[in-house]
């Protein structure tokens, strides 16, 4: 029944955040129609929508999202490579609860914790 699940994250700047997931993460503009304070992006099988929010104070955002990956290494090979800034304690390490994980931090401080499973 149920089929998936789309987090729908706060931005201050549409402009700033787009640029980002595009251009930083490799996403895609997701859908047709560019609505004003809204933002619809896509890579793989994955969506993630984006609501303005002009007063949001980042230091007190508290947006996360959870991204399950098949190649953790390769993804955060990329990041690397794209310079992309990796949150303080979010370099790639094997967790106690059997994931293998990288954490990186949105202009607007979403947190972004991309997961795969060590076997």
């Amino acid at each position: 029944m149920l089929t998936a699940i789309i987090p729908k994250l706060p931005m201050r700047n549409k402009a700033i955040t787009r640029d980002y997931y595009l251009n930083k993460l490799g996403f895609q503009p997701s859908g047709s129609a560019d609505f004003d304070g809204y933002l619809m992006v896509q890579k793989d099988s994955i969506q993630i929508h984006f609501f303005e929010f002009k007063e949001l104070d980042p230091k007190e955002n508290y947006g996360q999202v959870y991204i399950r990956t098949d190649n953790i290494e390769a993804l955060y090979q990329w990041a690397l490579d794209k310079k992309t800034e990796i949150h303080p304690a979010g370099h790639l390490q094997t967790k106690p609860w059997g994931q293998k994980e990288l954490s990186l931090l949105d202009p607007d401080h979403n947190l972004l914790t991309f997961g795969q499973e060590v076997k």
